[in-house]
């Protein structure tokens, strides 16, 4: 996967969770650092990191040495600014660069297996764009090939990139995702994670 970059999105304020959720621990590691060591594992080069509220608190935080962070000031303006600033960084990084992976910091399930598969299933399919499919709905992570690098760096705003699955619909293929469902968006959904693993243990 070395011509396949991942971006992991770690740049918002996370206005309905009270604290940095970036940070929050799980399985011995924070949310954002399991999903770069999974991304790194993936074996994709660069793995690129987007920070911007609490810049400081979250990059003091980060282990990997083997990762690129990009602090975007303008993380106010939407998840848009993320995104660009992200696929920007992965070109300048990787000039053979043909594919890009969207994630969030957020999944506690991702893994650099399902990395892998995303990268797999567009080698074997005709669509430039592998989403992950889970609770009835596509998302992160989600792989773009250079076809939309342009429309990538074209978003505004708090557009994500769920703009361009749903403009380009024809050209997205699925893998099987369910634990994309659980995502840390409140207090609650964290409790409950913590319960869940409880229960597994």
């Amino acid at each position: 996967m070395n011509s396949t970059a991942i971006i992991i999105l770690a740049a918002g304020s996370s206005s309905r969770f009270p604290g940095t959720k970036q940070l929050l621990h799980f399985n011995n590691k924070t949310l954002l650092q399991h999903v770069i060591d999974e991304a790194i594992e993936s074996g994709a080069e660069p793995t690129i990191v987007i920070t911007g509220a609490n810049a400081d608190e979250v990059e003091k935080e980060i282990t990997q040495a083997n990762v690129q962070i990009i602090r975007n000031e303008n993380w106010k303006e939407g998840m848009a600014s993320s995104i660009v600033a992200g696929v920007k960084k992965a070109i300048t990084l990787n000039n053979d660069i043909e594919k890009i992976i969207i994630a969030v910091s957020d999944q506690p399930f991702v893994s650099s297996a399902l990395f892998r598969q995303l990268y797999q299933t567009q080698e074997k399919n005709v669509q430039h764009i592998v989403a992950c499919s889970y609770a009835d709905t596509i998302g992160t992570p989600v792989l773009f090939t250079q076809n939309y690098f342009d429309a990538l760096m074209s978003l505004q705003g708090d557009e994500g990139a769920k703009k361009i699955l749903k403009v380009n619909s024809n050209d997205v293929a699925t893998v099987d995702f369910p634990q994309g469902a659980i995502d840390i968006d409140t207090r609650k959904d964290y409790n409950d994670l913590l319960d869940r693993q409880k229960h597994v243990l």
